[in-house]
């Protein structure tokens, strides 16, 4: 008989079910999209029972043709939208609101209020998070005070809370099992992420009660088993992920330093850090990237609110398109942007700026403007929100370089650039004066089955330019110092270098970055592959100007 995993990912816009082998092939998708409600400016709300109503027929669907293809579930799997907020009456499984989502705005006043009395650095310290109406703590706040029903279900003991993991695996388990897991937690701005417990100074701030959080649990853990009266079998759930992390798994990033971009409804760039919290000096958010074992794996995480959800309002609010696959070509159509520019604030502006009182703008008007321009404009303003975020994370990585190698002062990124090489392109040899230390960047390809589909060689290392390696596009480093051994990073110890840099090839690979000081000279051997290539190059200089 053949084995079946299920994968159920509830997204800001759709519920959707995967079937996989336990190869990981995917052998049947099922997926429903279900309403946005917007009551007021800056509001964004779901109805739970829709949620589940469009997760429970995908599920459904799965499970037949499961049947169909005469094989067995071993298990279920749940991704979901992090940040949204649900609460229920215990009793009969019923939400008392409607889901607040994670883009609402409607908590800015409070949130500034909390700014004000200096409990942003004490939440900061405790959950890795900024004070924000985004996370989930601010919107149960919300609701405990404007829905009427919460005192009466408080005093009875029947009142619950979740986000969408939890609520889902409430109603599939008919209410047996009231659990999340800690990337989940560590979105409400509520959970210690020291300690993985709900945290009893920030709950009595907010007059938040322990006793309507779900327990906390790893997220490769026993979540409970599907109630057959729902969905007609008994099924274990057997891991539980934020859709970003389970994003991250997904892309192989295990690893620390390795990172994963996706787009949706928004975008996010998830940065693993290993076992060590790293709090960014660039509005990073520090999170839990998974947790095996009761062991941490911690994140930096670049946040965008709007991506996928720009097309949305393009298509369903301005009705410029029909469906998103048309902006492709619309963009392509138009030779520049001819200086229009979307700053899609709709929901406030994430990661780095962390401005909830932000909103839209469009500038750069003209009569020569048409729609094409404005659908350009949201396709593009993606890229330049990606921009901002790719460069602080490399930011970072610079100045953990710039410690390590002893500089007196932090480095700035002041350029940064793309690289898009085709079969037979190549650099003449060159260096970057003025810049402190320079660097590139090599994307990951597509992931399969945990691995790149393809890499640009096996292995990163120097070697001898007896040949270019078969791809070519290697860098040659030529030494300015007349064959002097330099090493290629700047030692607080003045030890000699491996390696005499003259003229030798480094092999690049994806994933890895290379930093190197701006006065190496460096050629980039004519690349040779038939497959496109896209590197990410920057400049950097001190950071308050001196050397």
């Amino acid at each position: 008989m053949k084995k079946f995993l299920v994968a159920i990912d509830q997204g800001t816009t759709s519920s959707r079910v995967i079937l996989f082998d336990t190869n990981g092939n995917i052998k049947f998708i099922s997926q429903q999209e279900f309403k946005q409600y917007f009551p007021k400016n800056g509001w964004v709300e779901h109805n739970p029972n829709e949620i589940w109503k469009t997760t429970l027929f995908s599920l459904k669907k799965v499970i037949q043709k499961a049947k169909k293809l005469k094989g067995i579930i071993l298990s279920i799997g749940i991704t979901n939208q992090r940040e949204t907020t649900v609460l229920w009456n215990k009793k009969n499984g019923k939400p008392i609101y409607n889901a607040i989502v994670w883009q609402d705005r409607r908590t800015q006043e409070y949130c500034e209020s909390l700014k004000k009395n200096n409990f942003e650095n004490k939440i900061r310290k405790k959950t890795g998070l900024f004070v924000d109406p985004y996370f989930s703590a601010t919107k149960i706040k919300w609701i405990l005070n404007n829905v009427k029903k919460t005192k009466l279900l408080l005093a009875s003991n029947n009142l619950l809370f979740g986000t969408i993991d939890t609520f889902l695996i409430w109603k599939l388990t008919k209410g047996q099992n009231h659990v999340t897991e800690t990337t989940n937690a560590s979105r409400t701005m509520l959970f210690n992420i020291n300690s993985n417990k709900w945290d009893r100074d920030i709950l009595k701030k907010l007059k938040i009660p322990n006793k309507i959080l779900p327990t906390v649990k790893n997220s490769a853990d026993n979540f409970g088993i599907t109630n057959k009266k729902i969905i007609g079998k008994e099924i274990p759930i057997s891991a539980v992920l934020g859709d970003q992390q389970a994003a991250a798994v997904g892309q192989a990033c295990f690893e620390s330093g390795s990172t994963k971009s996706t787009y949706g409804t928004g975008a996010f760039v998830i940065m693993n850090t290993g076992s060590k919290k790293i709090y960014s000096k660039n509005k990073l958010l520090t999170t839990i990237c998974y947790t095996l074992n009761g062991k941490n794996t911690y994140a930096l995480e670049g946040s965008i609110f709007i991506a996928g959800a720009g097309v949305q309002w393009l298509r369903d609010k301005i009705k410029l398109i029909n469906n998103a696959h048309e902006t492709e070509q619309i963009a392509k159509s138009k030779k520049n942007n001819e200086g229009v520019y979307i700053v899609p604030a709709f929901s406030g502006i994430g990661a780095p700026y962390w401005r909830p009182d932000a909103r839209g703008l469009i500038t750069g008007l003209t009569r020569n403007s048409d729609w094409k321009s404005l659908v350009r404009a949201v396709v593009e303003s993606v890229a330049y929100q990606s921009f901002d975020l790719l460069k602080q994370q490399i930011r970072l990585c610079v100045n953990r370089y710039a410690e390590e190698v002893g500089f007196e002062s932090g480095l700035e990124v002041d350029k940064l650039w793309a690289n898009i090489n085709k079969s037979g392109d190549f650099n003449i040899s060159h260096h970057h004066p003025g810049s402190a230390c320079t660097g590139v960047y090599y994307p990951v390809n597509e992931i399969v089955n945990g691995k790149p589909k393809y890499d640009y060689e096996d292995d990163v290392a120097l070697q001898p330019s007896v040949h270019d390696g078969e791809r070519g596009g290697s860098l040659v480093f030529h030494d300015p110092a007349c064959g002097q051994k330099v090493g290629l990073t700047a030692r607080k110890k003045k030890e000699p270098s491996p390696y005499s840099l003259d003229n030798y090839h480094l092999y690049p690979i994806a994933g890895v970055l290379l930093i190197f000081p701006a006065y190496l000279f460096h050629t980039v051997c004519p690349f040779k592959d038939k497959r496109t290539r896209i590197s990410i190059s920057f400049c950097c200089d001190y950071s308050n100007g001196t050397n």
